[in-house]
């Protein structure tokens, strides 16, 4: 027989002080940089999600020695947290949208704390991929929010200037991945490129306590669509998939099939449940109609373009003998290209370019400069090139992200976000898999590791292209100039 014991009226009253969002203090409320305050802290969460996903492709190696893995085995520590973080942010957003933003964040600093701390202890290669997962739920907690919260918290006129912030500290978390991955795998050995995360996420907790606003705006009676989540995860999970099978030395033809038709029947399936259920978790005709859809492609195409070359060159030097200090030092090039675009790019640019104008200009640099990789020149060309990269990054994506988030109410920001972050997360693992792909077709064909390298050049160019036109096609609808009143997105 079971016995229900019942809560006392006291351990009740904990309960519900642990899930209620604590205010600010008054001063910090009514301060009048008290917009900033919680930019600033969102960007915690913003650096330290980008520098543990940097750090951690500078430990391939180091990985690949310890577990004696080969190099597709090793990037589900990276494919795994990604596919588990796309998988849910858009439903963890919209849970937030309901319960609460600020709650969800500060879960998540503390989820992603305690599993990054566990990461370091991992002792096998399984282990380390599993409690990779944990870390994803974290950190889908922090993202699904971190765009929402920039959103909510600040005047409509400097939101576009917040939002590159917040990219600005993303861009600071890649730019020290590289040389802090390259200095503590050298020094103290891989394991402290996540122990690094727990003293970040101790200080992000404290300070989203007292400097973040509670939510406001919430979605009491959004559901939360399970069936479409599960759908979206599994069309995300097996074309990723599809992707790292073929990548490997000795691919199973009958997987990779697997996976394609997996893929094709989820992504199937749950364009005919979004468009049938009545709450559904992405409403895919009001993306069609608001310009959110090329949008979000173009925030795929533009991280894909911003995360291959962290996978691609550490490769290539490793292969050329260079160390993977050298490494790291030359990957700072990109990210501390695209931070300087997006904190500057407001005083340095026209003050009259649209956002469509930025989007164009941004992604074109891109293109141009990722391109130029594919030339012979010393690393110190390489390095500016890899920096040109960043400025244009840096130049399309605030533009891109603010006018996502001008068409979307409060009511449904986070849940934007998520899909936001999403697309981000999704051509961030793209990077990583078709960078592994290029570089073992290379060898399947007979040809060098440089042979690779171009190939997987050539698809990094190609994806900031369709970025720039992506850009174009949104800036040009309904979400032109990043001003245009809010569509009503609460079914998302």
């Amino acid at each position: 027989m079971v016995r229900v014991v019942p809560v006392r009226p006291g351990r009740r009253a904990v309960v519900l002080t642990l899930l209620r969002e604590p205010a600010r203090p008054t001063a910090i409320r009514e301060h009048r940089l008290a917009p900033w305050f919680a930019v600033a802290t969102v960007c915690f969460g913003a650096f330290m999600g980008q520098l543990d996903a940097s750090v951690v492709t500078l430990a391939f190696p180091a990985l690949q020695h310890q577990f004696s893995a080969g190099l597709a085995e090793v990037q589900w520590v990276s494919l795994a947290y990604l596919l588990v973080l796309i998988g849910l942010l858009v439903p963890v957003g919209r849970l937030s949208d309901r319960f609460g933003r600020k709650l969800s964040y500060l879960l998540g600093f503390i989820v992603f704390g305690v599993a990054s701390a566990a990461c370091g202890f991992s002792v096998s290669l399984p282990m380390l991929i599993g409690l990779r997962v944990v870390q994803a739920t974290g950190a889908a907690l922090l993202q699904a929010n971190s765009v929402a919260l920039v959103a909510t918290s600040v005047p409509a006129p400097t939101r576009r200037a917040a939002l590159g912030v917040q990219a600005a500290a993303q861009a600071v978390g890649l730019a020290l991945g590289p040389v802090a991955g390259g200095l503590l795998v050298s020094s103290v050995g891989w394991r402290w490129i996540f122990f690094i995360n727990v003293p970040v996420g101790l200080v992000a907790v404290i300070a989203g306590w007292y400097l973040l606003p509670r939510s406001r705006g919430l979605s009491r009676k959004l559901s939360l669509d399970p069936f479409g989540a599960l759908l979206l995860a599994a069309a995300t999970t097996s074309t990723l998939a599809a992707l790292s099978v073929l990548s490997e030395p000795h691919a199973n033809a009958w997987a990779v099939i697997a996976c394609v038709v997996t893929a094709l029947a989820a992504s199937s399936g749950f364009t005919i449940w979004e468009h049938r259920v009545a709450d559904p978790l992405i409403d895919l005709r009001l993306l069609a109609s608001s310009g959110l859809g090329p949008a979000l492609c173009g925030a795929m195409c533009a991280y894909l373009v911003l995360f291959g070359p962290l996978v691609l060159i550490p490769q290539v030097l490793s292969a050329q003998g260079d160390s993977v200090l050298r490494a790291g030092l030359m990957l700072t090039a990109l990210p501390a290209g695209f931070g300087l675009a997006a904190v500057a790019g407001e005083r340095l640019l026209p003050s009259g370019w649209s956002n469509r104008a930025r989007c164009l200009a941004g992604g074109l640099l891109a293109a141009c400069s990722v391109s130029a990789l594919a030339i012979p020149v010393p690393l110190a060309g390489t390095a500016l090139m890899l920096g040109l990269t960043g400025i244009g990054l840096g130049i399309y994506i605030p533009a891109n992200n603010a006018d996502i988030m001008a068409a979307v109410p409060n009511g449904a920001a986070a849940t934007a976000g998520g899909m936001v972050n999403m697309t981000r997360g999704f051509g961030t693992a793209l990077g990583v898999a078709v960078v592994t792909l290029g570089l073992h077709a290379g060898g399947r064909l007979g040809t060098s590791d440089g042979a690779g390298a171009l190939l997987a050049i050539g698809v990094l160019a190609v994806g900031a292209l369709a970025a720039t036109w992506a850009g174009h096609l949104a800036s040009a609808g309904h979400i032109a100039n990043g001003d245009s009143p809010r569509h009503e997105l609460g079914e998302l």
